[in-house]
Order: structure tokens, then sequence, then C-alpha cells
């Protein structure tokens, strides 16, 4: 369960050093060092508590320092861990007491906590912003520098979903649309859920790949759909912007259509079929996802994470620059957000040509003819010098 979201106010804690108690058991019990020391002793300091103000009201319930909450979301991601098992890991081992700068006492967080943080850190460009506090440090330290040589290369993100036969998408993405409004307008429901419909749509859909009559159900399901939406509408037009239900007029427009005679028909190849990948919704909760693939042996649901990082063969590798797209883009569409974030942080490597000259092209290598800013390395990464 996932607690909801209510007004939080920051509650500054500037400079805060690690309890001298914390730090004695801390060394005691971990006489050769682990990966929640390090982080603290080589990388405490990247972002105070006042770095984050504008991330909450200024009324509310005092919340928990988000510096700590940072520090700790980047022990999860070093360590693979679930939001469950990072807020186990603050409350029972001291080296992840140690690098939050906490008390041996203090009880710790929900693992909820952690979620609601990442939902504000992935709001406004955040994320970026945090980067930016991020690599102070290391350009004050000299790990990192403008005119560095740089690459950039992208892998494959997976969305949190499963794969859906198109009888389970439209009947998931109808439950999805009747819990949303079940949430944030209950009274609209009156009339259109009853026994059979709550039978149908009240838990999450499993019907396999050979479910039996799947034309009949289908069609039977995008009558629900088409109801449900002609409902909504006449309540008014801000009753149709709901996430959920925005995602359900765009799978019903991918596997339905209406027949000269105004009959609800299922999309097949006579009639055009479904869109391309690039536009067709695969699952209701992440509408932005796409199925995608490279090559003849990866397909993937989600999307493409471009990594930006420094390759100096005489100094350190460090990441400069993270950009999430669309699975479906071209690689080189992502290469002038990524110049232009560069250059705001001052680390753009010398370059003779702008990223624009790089052609667009399917996935692999790729270069502007005479130019140096984009050098390939290996298939999908470039390398800027």
């Amino acid at each position: 369960m996932r607690l909801s979201r209510c007004p939080l106010s920051l509650r500054a804690r500037s400079g805060e050093q690690v309890p001298s108690l914390t730090v004695r058991m801390a060394r005691a019990s971990n006489p050769g060092g682990t990966t929640a020391l390090w982080v603290r002793d080589h990388l405490g300091g990247l972002w105070r508590d006042e770095d984050f103000a504008d991330w909450y009201p200024r009324d509310g319930r005092p919340g928990l320092s988000p510096a700590r909450l940072a520090t700790v979301r980047v022990l999860q991601f070093l360590l693979g861990l679930s939001d469950r098992q990072a807020a186990e890991a603050v409350r029972c081992r001291i080296d992840f007491t140690y690098a939050p700068a906490m008390e041996l006492d203090d009880p710790g967080f929900h693992h909820s906590v952690l979620a609601d943080f990442r939902d504000r850190l992935t709001e406004h460009g955040r994320a970026d912003r945090l980067l930016d506090l991020a690599l102070a440090r290391p350009k004050e330290a000299g790990l990192v520098r403008e005119r560095t040589t740089q690459r950039t290369d992208s892998t494959h993100v997976l969305a949190a979903v499963r794969d859906l036969t198109r009888l389970e998408l439209v009947t998931e993405a109808v439950r999805a649309a009747l819990e949303e409004l079940a949430g944030t307008a209950p009274h609209l429901l009156a009339g259109l859920v009853d026994e059979e419909c709550g039978r149908r749509y009240g838990r999450p859909v499993r019907l396999g790949k050979n479910p039996t009559r799947p034309k009949t159900r289908i069609l039977a399901t995008g009558g629900d759909a088409a109801r449900l939406i002609e409902h909504l509408g006449h309540q008014g037009p801000e009753r149709l912007s709901g996430p959920r239900v925005q995602a359900l007029r765009q799978i019903m427009v991918q596997n339905h259509h209406r027949d000269g005679a105004g009959r609800l028909r299922r999309r097949t190849a006579e009639d055009g079929g479904l869109p391309p990948s690039a536009v067709a919704v695969v699952p209701p909760y992440e509408p932005t996802a796409r199925y995608a693939r490279s090559g003849h042996a990866t397909r993937w649901k989600g999307f493409v994470a471009h990594l930006t990082e420094t390759c100096d063969p005489d100094g350190v590798n460090v990441i400069t620059d993270v950009a999430t797209t669309d699975a479906t883009g071209y690689d080189a569409k992502a290469l002038p957000g990524i110049h232009t974030r560069l250059k705001r942080r001052r680390l753009l490597p010398p370059c003779r040509s702008t990223a624009s000259r790089i052609p667009a092209g399917p996935p692999g290598p790729r270069t502007a003819p005479g130019s140096s800013w984009s050098r390939p390395t290996r298939p999908g990464s470039a390398a800027w010098s």
C-alpha cells in the first residue's frame, strides 16, 4: 500500500554532521568500509536541504530531510534495492544510518516516502538540477572539467508493465478508467457500474493468449468503453481529461472503429489495422511507453536512456548527463538536448561542428562528415572529444 501525498513543508538542517556515536559504531562494525560509508565520506555534502526549498510548500507538516532522502536514493541505486529494502536498511544497518547522518535511535521512515520523493524528483526538471548539484563537487576536485573527452551511449529502459493481448489491453484500460473515476468523481459511476461490471472489471485482467470467445468479448468490452466515454462526455469535457480516461480513449481509437452504419467494429488489417508502434499505447498505466526493438534480438516496451560520461584515459569516468526519451526515436534526436545541458553546466567538449549536423538514421554508429563532435566508439554510442 502506498500512502497518499499530503502537504509537507521543509525544515532545513544546514551543515548537518554525522553524530559522533554513529561514527564510532559504524567504524567499529565495518572496519573494512562499505559502499554506504564510502558514499558519505567521499560524496557527503553534495546537496543541502536548502537546495530543495522550492520542492515543498511553505506551510504544512514538516517533512523528512530531502538531502537525506537523496542520499538514500543514491545508495538504493548503487545496491539495486527496492523501496522496501532501502527503508529497511536505513532502520537496520548502521552504515545506512551513517550515510544520511542519522542518530542510531532514529526510527527511519515508511518505504512510500521514497516513492513520493521520486515523484517530486520527476517534476519540473528537478532531476537535472539535482545532477547539477552532484557535479559541483567533482568539478571542484578537478575530476571533471570543460573540454574533456566525453561519450554518450544508450540503453533500453523497461516499463513496469506486463505484455497484454488486445482484449486484455482494452479490458484493463476500462478498469483503470473506472478506478480513476472512483477516486476522483465516484458519483459519475451511478448507473454505470452493476454486478456484471464489477465481475468483469473488479480485478486485474489475466485472460491468457487463448481466451474463450475473444471476438465477442472484445466487442463487448469495446461497447462498455464507448458507453463510459460517451457518459463522461455528457458530464462535461473536463471529465475526459484524466490520464486514465485519456489512455482509454486512445486505446479505443487504435483498437476499434465504427462502420458506415455506426456499429462498433474491431480493427483488422482490412481497415488499416493497428497503428505503428511510435504512437500505439501498449499499457494504460504508462501511456508514453512504446514498443521498440533494436536489431533482431532486443525487443522491449518502455523508453531509452542516454548516458553521457567523461572518458579521459588519465581520469575517472563521471556521468555528466542523463536523458530519457521515447523508445521509438533515433538516438541522434537526443544529442541537441544533451549539448544544451552540457553547455549550461560548462562541461562542453571541444568541437568544430554542431550536433545538428549529425544525420538522423537508424540506430547505430553515426558521424557527421568532417566533424569531431561525434565519433562512434561502438554501436549505439558516440564519443565527443
